[in-house]
C-alpha cells in the first residue's frame, strides 16, 4: 500500500492546480474566519439580514434587488467589509468592473487586508485582475487571500507560476508515457 506522502504526491501529480497535499477541489469561499466583529450588534445583525436578502436576490437572478440590498447593508454598516464585497460581485455580475475593483478596494481597507472579508476581497479583486490581463497584480492579491487561507488562491498562485506549470506538464507527458508503456527518455 502507498503512504499518505506517496498518495499526496500521486495527488498532486493527477491535481496539479490544486494546493500540495490537498485532496480536494478548492472552495473560494474558504478563507480564515474574521477577527474583531461583534456579531451581536443589533447593526452588524441588520446588515447580514440585508446581505443574505441580496445573496437570495441574486441566486434568483434579480441583480438590481440584490444591489439594492447590499447598498442598504452598507448605509446600515459603513464600516462593515462584508457589504462591499457582495456588493462588488453584483457589480462585477452587471459589468461594473470598476464599481467592482473601487468597492473591493473599499473592503481590503476597511478590514486592514486581515480576515476573511479581506480574504474575499483580495481573491476577488485577483480574478478580475486576472481577466482583465493584468497576471503580476492578479498574482500579488492570490498571495495574500493564500496567505489569510483561501485555498482557491494558492491553487491560482501554483498555476501562475511559471517554472510550476512547466514542471506540471513534463511530469504529466512522463505519466502519461508511463501510463502507455512507453518509455520515458
Amino acid at each position: 500500500m502507498a503512504s499518505e506522502n506517496d498518495r499526496a504526491v500521486l495527488n498532486s501529480i493527477f491535481n496539479p492546480h490544486l494546493p500540495l497535499g490537498s485532496d480536494e477541489v478548492p472552495d473560494i469561499d474558504e478563507c480564515d474566519a474574521a477577527e474583531g466583529e461583534d456579531e451581536t450588534s443589533e447593526v452588524v445583525k441588520e446588515a447580514k439580514r440585508l446581505e443574505i436578502l441580496g445573496v437570495r436576490a441574486a441566486e434568483g437572478g434579480d441583480i438590481n434587488t440584490a444591489m439594492e440590498y447590499f447598498s442598504q447593508a452598507i448605509d446600515v454598516a459603513p464600516d462593515r467589509a462584508s457589504g462591499y464585497n457582495n456588493r462588488a460581485q453584483a457589480l462585477r455580475l452587471k459589468g461594473d468592473v470598476q464599481g467592482a475593483l473601487t468597492d473591493l478596494n473599499k473592503a481590503i481597507e476597511l478590514s486592514q487586508a486581515k480576515g476573511k472579508a479581506a480574504c474575499q476581497a483580495f481573491t476577488q479583486r485577483g480574478l478580475i485582475r486576472r481577466l482583465e490581463g493584468q497576471n503580476e497584480l492578479a498574482l500579488e492579491d492570490f498571495k495574500k487571500a493564500a496567505d489569510l487561507g483561501s485555498a482557491f488562491a494558492k491553487s491560482q498562485v501554483v498555476q501562475m507560476n511559471p517554472y510550476a506549470a512547466m514542471c506540471n506538464k513534463m511530469l504529466a507527458e512522463v505519466m502519461t508515457k508511463l501510463k502507455n508503456g512507453e518509455s520515458v527518455e
